[in-house]
């Protein structure tokens, strides 16, 4: 009966779902192979699942033992790597210096560096604490003070060698040591507090900015090595030319200025926030200020926000202490002040190079002004409170807040873009505001018949006693003593490019005098006035320094008020003994032109070197009664001679040319 009821059942359900299918029969034996079946795919698909279970928890379990295997051999695996990339980049370098030295010479300073740092930072790790050791007994106060006293004395001793040996050829240097004299006794003159001056802060400073001087301007190895990276850095700049000519066009860059200089502030600002970013330009500013900070007995603070000021603009600099701004002191305050006043930032140093300025008297004097900004603050506005911020181990300064590299870039060129158009303005207003002052001034001069009165033309008057005073020549000052009052009225854009004119016309053989007028300066004067011009104090830059200062601390902005002024003269003065100093060091440097094999060439262009040749000549020269002229000196009996003064009295004007 169940079996019956079961087809029955079967049945009715085929034709109640309207199934039909006369080939099938539902069978007890069929219903029997169907669920066969299907346990035996069941089966099968069972099977299969747990085969590939079972290989997923293999591939799994070799993963792992290959994860567990590398993060315990990490550190080998990284030797390896790095051994191998060692060994590929010495190749490349002994190949790079074999095939072609000179060509390699960058790629090994920045080898040679990179392997001083690893040097120094291993040293340091093996021998840091025996040193340490050994030089606690010199913590000792009597053999410390002997000490000093006798290094005081050996350093006057020295200096005072020096000035008699090297002045004994050259006596107009002397002038200019005894313009850094005046100097210093001016501020200390002006000194808030007389007696609280710290001596070996300002000695120390004044040293080391004259130590510095030496290297750079005085020995061969350090002239031709900033020198040398003078040269790269205006390589370097030069390839803003590839970014500015596709958005402006080739005949914009070559002739406009704003298109010309302006797009490398944008470069040399994307380039420093890169550098920033990577930690470097915070590990070489940090080095710097612990140097300054050991020696001078500065404050950790001041200290690192005058250095960072080498590298970065006025009000960037105090950023990186900007959570210690609210405790310093206001000799502090005087110190970050006068350093911002003193120096320039490495974003407008690309654009006076692009004016022809010459590159390592920019850098030296940046460099140079740093000691010398400490020391003169301490001697303006000394400390007679007590500072938070005399830790040995100075300040640390965290990276860039940047994800990436691109970030870092990218930020850079946007941020100084507001710099860019801040000198722009800067340039359109001063100029035009300039132009009309001296119309006004030519104007009230004229009512009295004084004729020619311009603003430049009161600058040097009134400032030529003090520019003589930094070793220029007497003929030289009237127009010096114009590019330092246009760079402290007005802007030291425009003396550099006043400065850059003159240069120009210089170079470009120019006669000296035109109608009783001075074209341009002696080289010894470029010099001297490229690192009196070295810094942002002017009296716009008050307005720029308060600014900044006081958003980053409001509640003090009645003490920054009160000390700006000073900071605003002692970095002007830093500016103007660093000129001191390059007047008390430079000596012409370079061969002679040999003007007889020079002037026995053809030439027709106006140069320097032609200019200096036809003087020469004109003055070995004189007219007997014949108006034949007659040659003294090396120009005696050569028979070229003749042709040459022809050729130079084409080019320029002598009596000896009637």
């Amino acid at each position: 009966m169940e079996k019956t009821n079961g087809r029955e059942a079967i049945a009715v359900s085929t034709v109640e779902t309207g199934i039909e299918n006369p080939g099938l029969e539902l069978t007890e034996e069929g219903v029997s192979s169907e669920g066969t079946r299907r346990t035996e795919e069941q089966g099968h698909s069972l099977g299969d699942g747990l085969e590939s279970s079972t290989q997923k928890r293999k591939s799994l379990r070799h993963f792992m033992r290959a994860r567990s295997f590398c993060r315990a051999h990490a550190g080998l695996f990284k030797k390896i790597l790095l051994s191998l990339l060692c060994l590929a980049y010495a190749a490349y370098f002994l190949a790079a210096c074999i095939l072609n030295f000179q060509r390699a010479l960058a790629l090994f300073v920045l080898t040679c560096l990179v392997l001083l740092v690893l040097v120094h930072r291993f040293l340091k790790k093996i021998f840091g604490e025996k040193l340490t050791r050994c030089l606690k007994p010199l913590k000792n106060s009597r053999l410390k003070l002997w000490m000093k006293w006798v290094f005081a004395g050996v350093a006057l001793i020295g200096l005072i060698l020096w000035l008699a040996l090297d002045t004994a050829q050259r006596p107009e240097q002397l002038i200019s040591f005894a313009g850094i004299c005046m100097f210093v006794l001016i501020l200390f003159a002006c000194s808030k507090h007389h007696s609280a001056v710290s001596w070996r802060a300002v000695l120390w400073g004044l040293g080391l900015q004259f130590v510095f001087g030496i290297l750079v301007i005085r020995t061969d190895p350090g002239f031709i090595a900033f020198q040398w990276l003078g040269d790269q850095i205006q390589i370097f700049l030069n390839y803003t030319v590839a970014g500015s000519s596709f958005v402006f066009g080739d005949m914009l860059i070559k002739d406009v200025f704003a298109f010309q200089s302006l797009p490398i502030i944008l470069f040399f600002g994307c380039v420093m926030s890169i550098l920033y970013y990577l930690g470097l330009m915070q590990w070489i500013v940090q080095k710097i200020a612990w140097f300054l900070q050991i020696t001078m007995g500065t404050t950790a603070t001041e200290t690192l926000a005058v250095t960072g000021n080498i590298f970065v603009g006025m009000t960037e600099a105090p950023l990186l202490i900007r959570p210690y701004l609210a405790d310093m002191t206001l000799s502090e305050i005087h110190a970050v002040m006068t350093g911002g006043f003193a120096t320039i930032s490495g974003t407008v140093l690309g654009a006076f190079i692009s004016f022809g300025i010459d590159t390592s008297s920019l850098i030296s004097a940046s460099v140079m002004a740093a000691p010398s900004a400490l020391a003169l603050s301490k001697l303006v506005y000394p400390e007679v409170e007590e500072s938070k911020f005399k830790n040995k181990e100075g300040v640390k300064l965290p990276r860039g807040k940047e994800r990436n590299v691109l970030e870092a870039a990218s930020n850079g060129a946007a941020d100084a873009v507001g710099l860019a158009a801040n000198v722009a303005a800067n340039l359109i207003a001063f100029l035009a505001v300039l132009a009309f002052i001296n119309a006004a001034l030519s104007w009230l001069g004229e009512l009295v018949d004084i004729h020619g009165l311009t603003f430049q033309v009161i600058c040097s008057y009134i400032l030529r006693p003090m520019v003589f005073m930094m070793g220029v020549d007497w003929a030289d000052c009237p127009m010096v003593a114009e590019l330092v009052g246009i760079k402290f009225f007005t802007n030291e854009f425009v003396a550099y490019q006043q400065l850059s004119q003159y240069k120009n016309k210089r170079l470009s053989g120019v006669e000296e005098w035109i109608g009783g007028k001075k074209q341009w300066i002696s080289v010894r004067a470029e010099i001297i006035t490229t690192f009196s011009l070295c810094g942002f104090a002017n009296l716009s830059s008050i307005g720029i320094t308060l600014g900044g200062l006081t958003s980053m601390v409001p509640h003090r902005k009645s003490e920054l008020s009160k000390v700006v002024i000073s900071a605003l003269f002692t970095g002007a003065c830093v500016s103007l003994i660093s000129a001191c100093v390059a007047g008390i060091l430079y000596v012409p440097r370079g061969a002679e032109t040999d003007c007889v094999s020079f002037l026995n060439t053809s030439f027709t262009n106006r140069t320097y070197e032609t200019y200096v040749c036809c003087r020469e000549l004109f003055q070995s020269t004189s007219l007997n009664g014949t108006n034949r002229p007659s040659f003294s000196g090396p120009w005696e009996d050569k028979e070229f001679s003749a042709v040459a003064l022809v050729n130079c009295c084409e080019l320029y004007t002598s009596a000896v040319c009637a």
